[in-house]
């Protein structure tokens, strides 16, 4: 099961409020901002600050 587009259209990183993009392997929810990726679990976006990684490209 996808990540529903609605969904992802009102979701924004928890830090500093940016729109999040799906990843290209479908794997998280990167913020174009402050890079940082959110992991995505069961199909369910974990949007925690401490469970991101920080993308470096």
């Amino acid at each position: 099961m996808a990540i529903n587009q609605e969904l992802l259209d009102i979701l924004v990183c928890p830090l500093c409020k940016s729109p999040v993009k799906l990843t290209t392997d479908g794997q998280g929810l990167k913020c174009s901002q402050c890079r940082r990726v959110y992991p995505i679990k069961d199909d369910i976006p974990v949007m925690l600050i401490d469970e991101a990684e920080i993308d470096a490209e």
